[in-house]
This record gives structure tokens, C-alpha cells and sequence, in this order.
């Protein structure tokens, strides 16, 4: 395999390279990461996965990488190759957050949301929250989008392995009373990172913000924060900093719960029963 990454490579740069050295890094459940060498002394990032890898997965990160990269707003990995089973990109050596981390985060995040897309809700093509098909067909209405291609589709996914019960009933009650709590939005939709939790951001030798690992879409801009809240690592100064260039709209506290919920619910058909209470609590909470 390494063969035909390093001829992937030395075709891209157009000089013929080997790879002299791979190291494992942490990865994640789903990607094997290495840190890998040429010999021209140059270092990438390579990721992989063991077995099958779901159609296009590399081809997506690459272009979402691409996309956010030509935001200008926040740091991202540059894409170098990829094919059907790997992708290689930049190299970031991690380093110590600096003191204003979180409010440079949120300041950059909400420079990334400014770049807008009118009323078009969706993204050129489907891709992955996890290994769970995030469907992005263009919608006009935000309320439609995440009702039919977000909270609808993790309700659908849960109900068809568990059958009818509690959280179910819940869930139907929910999607009832969306219009409740989204039919006041009226802004433009905007480009997500998509999965942006404390996992999938960290400092650069500067001191400064970095994301990667990608679910992007273009959707409602407080969505992002769902899933920045569900496990922490963010904290109330860099949605502070967010609001000095984009102050949040009134009632935002309960979107963020909802956005919130979408994750908790992949996190339940993805990892099982561990994150039903907390499904439930949010729920409660919206209802």
C-alpha cells in the first residue's frame, strides 16, 4: 500500500519520493492515523482504515478540507492526495493552546460562517458524521432540511433497530413541535465544519486554532454549536468571542439543544444504550 501512496504522492509533486518511515498517531474509532516520512525529508499525514472504507470517504474529506482551507477563516490541514482507501495531508505538530485559544477560536468560526449560501441548505454531495450517511440533498427551508435529512433521519435509524418505545414516542413528539422552534429562523445558510467536537480541534506550534476531521454542510450556523457543547472542551468565552462578530438570535439556547440532540441520537445508533438518557433528557428539555 505504500507504494502506491508514495507513487500517488510523486505524481502529485512531480518528483519521484519513497516513504522511509511510518509512525502510528492517535487515531480515531474509525481511522487509523501515521505520521509518515519521504525522502526528501518532507512529513504528512496519512489515513487510513482497516477493511472496506465507504464509497468516496477520502474523496469527501478531501474536498470539505479543500472548501473550509479556502474560507480563509480558520486553520485547517491542507489535502495533499487521496484515493479510495487513503488520504495524505499536511502535517500540523501539535502545540500548547495559547492563553486566547477559545476566543480566537470563536472569533475564526464565526469569520468561517460569514461565507453564505442564501437559502441553499445541503452540500454537493452526501458524506459522514462518523461512519453514519449524512444525507445533504438541497433544501430551500432549514426547517425542512434538518426535519426530513437530520433529526428525522437519526430518529429513523434508531427506530428501526429498536422498535417503538419511549424515546420513540418522544421523538414523534418532537418532530411535531419543530416548527416551534425553527420557524423564526430566517438566516442564511452557512458553511459548517459539521463535527466540530474537542476531538477535532487543538493548537498549532503557534498556540493556534486547528480543525479538521469534517462533516461539512451548508446549514443554520448555531448547529455547529451542538455538537461543540455535547462534550465540552469550547467553554462560554469562545461563544463570547463568536457573538463580538455574529451575536446568536433570541430562543438560541433551546436550538442549541436540538442541534445538540442530532449528535446524541448518531452517538445512540452508533455506539448503543450508553447515550440513551442523555437522548432523553434533551428531549425533555425541548418539549
Amino acid at each position: 500500500m505504500y507504494q502506491v501512496i508514495a507513487n500517488a504522492i510523486s505524481q502529485h509533486l512531480e518528483q519521484p519520493l519513497s516513504i522511509i518511515d511510518a509512525q502510528s498517531l492517535a487515531g480515531d474509532s474509525i481511522n487509523q492515523v501515521m505520521l509518515i516520512t519521504l525522502d526528501n525529508q518532507q512529513q504528512y499525514l496519512l489515513k487510513t482504515q482497516s477493511g472496506r472504507v465507504a464509497a468516496n470517504t477520502y474523496r469527501i474529506e478531501f474536498n470539505s478540507l479543500s472548501l473550509l482551507s479556502a474560507a480563509k477563516a480558520l486553520r485547517v490541514p491542507q489535502g495533499l492526495v487521496y484515493g479510495e482507501d487513503f488520504l495524505v495531508m499536511e502535517y500540523i505538530q501539535p502545540g500548547d493552546r495559547a492563553a486566547d485559544w477559545e476566543e480566537t477560536l470563536g472569533r475564526q468560526l464565526a469569520m468561517l460562517h460569514l461565507n453564505t449560501r442564501g437559502d441553499d441548505f445541503g452540500f454537493a454531495c452526501d458524506n459522514y458524521l462518523g461512519t453514519t450517511v449524512q444525507m445533504n440533498d438541497w433544501q430551500s427551508s432549514w426547517l425542512d432540511f434538518w426535519r426530513e435529512q437530520r433529526l428525522g433521519k437519526q430518529l429513523q435509524l434508531y427506530a428501526e433497530r429498536a422498535g417503538k418505545n419511549a424515546l420513540t414516542v418522544k421523538g414523534d413528539r418532537l418532530m411535531q413541535t419543530l416548527d416551534n422552534l425553527l420557524a423564526t429562523v430566517q438566516e442564511p445558510a452557512v458553511l459548517l465544519h459539521g463535527d466540530l467536537w474537542s476531538g477535532n480541534a487543538m493548537a498549532d506550534q503557534k498556540g493556534q486554532p486547528v480543525i479538521f476531521d469534517p462533516a461539512a454542510y451548508y446549514g443554520h450556523r448555531e448547529a455547529e454549536f451542538g455538537m461543540m457543547r455535547l462534550f465540552g472542551g469550547f467553554g462560554p468565552r469562545c461563544e463570547a468571542a463568536y457573538q463580538e462578530i455574529w451575536p446568536f438570535e433570541a430562543g438560541y439556547e433551546a436550538r442549541f439543544r436540538l442541534y445538540q440532540l442530532y449528535h446524541e441520537l448518531n452517538h445512540l445508533n452508533l455506539f448503543g444504550h450508553s447515550y440513551y438518557a442523555a437522548c432523553m433528557a434533551s428531549m425533555d428539555a425541548l418539549l
